[in-house]
């Protein structure tokens, strides 16, 4: 693969295409809707360089590995003048994340239906989610103004074009979790027979409750791949 910059555009065209993500604010979104997380200096580079590969070769694939090392060489090699417009975007990215996080009201937080045996065994991953544990970083680190419902419906896209070989080694993958899964489980509903039922402080119910209620309120919306949220199956279809 080519370079991914030859040199970084400095034209307010391709400048404001960087920000696609402050333009993506003007956008309707649902009341409930936190703001999306502010980027940094770097993550405003990573776009603008990732935007002129791609007008520069359209057709052709970009290897995420490649070219995330060149960006991270470019970028080491540049002068604080050059810097100086990235975070001058971050700069500006913050003002806006601050100002909507002051007129942000979190919604109140709804109690799980059933407190979560943290004792018992983690449930198995799917073929997608194996897949979605090893994409999401790429997804996330060419597009960093995504929400995460854009990430979920790329990592769909993705899934869906991929070919029988990719998918079949996913498919295996979560063929050894469930098999693990089972043999954890079967063994852990043994010791509960032997045992009785493990005992749910009142104080752990409790924590479980209040980190459900503010789970929206922390981070900057990064997703989870892992374990057996409800909110993970509805990121996207499986094949």
């Amino acid at each position: 693969m080519q370079h991914p910059i030859q040199q970084i555009p400095q034209n307010n065209h391709q400048q404001n295409n960087a920000q696609s993500g402050l333009q993506r604010d003007n956008m309707p979104r649902g009341k409930d809707s936190k703001p999306r997380g502010r980027m940094t200096v770097y993550a405003f580079f990573v776009q603008t360089c990732h935007q002129e590969h791609k007008s520069l070769h359209p057709e052709e694939k970009i290897v995420f590995r490649e070219f995330s090392k060149k960006c991270a060489m470019r970028w080491k090699t540049m002068s604080d003048i050059e810097k100086k417009r990235f975070h001058e975007m971050a700069k500006k990215d913050k003002k806006r994340y601050d100002t909507e996080m002051q007129n942000y009201t979190p919604p109140k937080g709804k109690k799980r239906k059933h407190i979560k045996d943290h004792n018992a065994p983690k449930r198995s991953l799917s073929a997608f989610f194996w897949f979605c544990n090893d994409e999401r970083g790429k997804v996330k680190m060419l597009n960093p103004e995504y929400y995460i419902g854009d990430i979920a419906k790329e990592l769909g896209k993705k899934w869906s074009a991929a070919d029988p070989e990719t998918k079949s080694k996913y498919e295996a993958m979560a063929e050894k979790d469930k098999a693990r899964y089972v043999r954890e489980m079967t063994a852990y509903k043994k010791k509960i027979q032997n045992d009785g039922a493990p005992v749910v402080r009142a104080a752990q119910a409790k924590q479980t409750i209040i980190k459900s209620d503010s789970k929206d309120e922390e981070g900057e919306g990064e997703e989870k791949f892992e374990g057996d949220s409800e909110d993970e199956e509805s990121e996207g279809e499986e094949e």
